[in-house]
């Protein structure tokens, strides 16, 4: 699984009221969502998001609160994948389940620019700094996490082994 896309820069601590703003958690439309995500930070990202980015933080990616909305808001917003010193754990494992890639790659933070072109190789964790002529590499997924991302998160991936069966 390769994306392509990007970089939009961020940094430490981003966390889950920053990501998505309590007050538009009233909100179960993900596209609804999605206009508001990071404008606490930057105004401008659904804006910025709409093509297809690569978001590269620093450490702490997602702390706060356990929200679904965040991770969500960002993929539907138009982020294709999440490069971060480290995550917090519970946005980690939001964002697997609904199907949006994050990879942990210590110090990617001071390697990337605003605007650099990345490739990111899920299978080997590599990223690939297109702009810079750059391999960086990045904490390797486990195979059971890569299978859940190519189905389309946790619910598809279950479906799927459970033969399509409908609840």
């Amino acid at each position: 699984m390769r994306i392509s896309g990007k970089a939009v820069i961020f940094g430490d601590d981003v966390n889950t009221d920053v990501i998505i703003p309590s007050k538009h958690l009233t909100s179960l439309d993900p596209e609804e969502l999605a206009k508001h995500a990071m404008e606490g930070l930057d105004p401008k990202f659904p804006e910025k998001a709409r093509g297809g980015v690569i978001i590269v933080a620093g450490r702490n990616f997602g702390c706060g609160s356990s929200r679904e909305q965040a991770p969500l808001a960002l993929k539907h917003a138009g982020v294709k994948c999440i490069l971060a010193d480290f995550f917090a754990r519970i946005f980690y494992r939001n964002a697997i389940n609904i199907g949006l890639p994050v990879l942990e790659c210590p110090g990617i933070s001071g390697r990337i620019e605003e605007g650099d072109i990345l490739t990111v190789d899920l299978e080997e964790g590599k990223i690939i700094n297109e702009t810079r002529k750059a391999v960086i590499e990045a904490h390797k997924l486990p195979g059971f996490i890569l299978e859940i991302l190519r189905d389309g998160g946790l619910i598809a991936h279950l479906k799927k082994r459970l033969g399509g069966m409908e609840s």
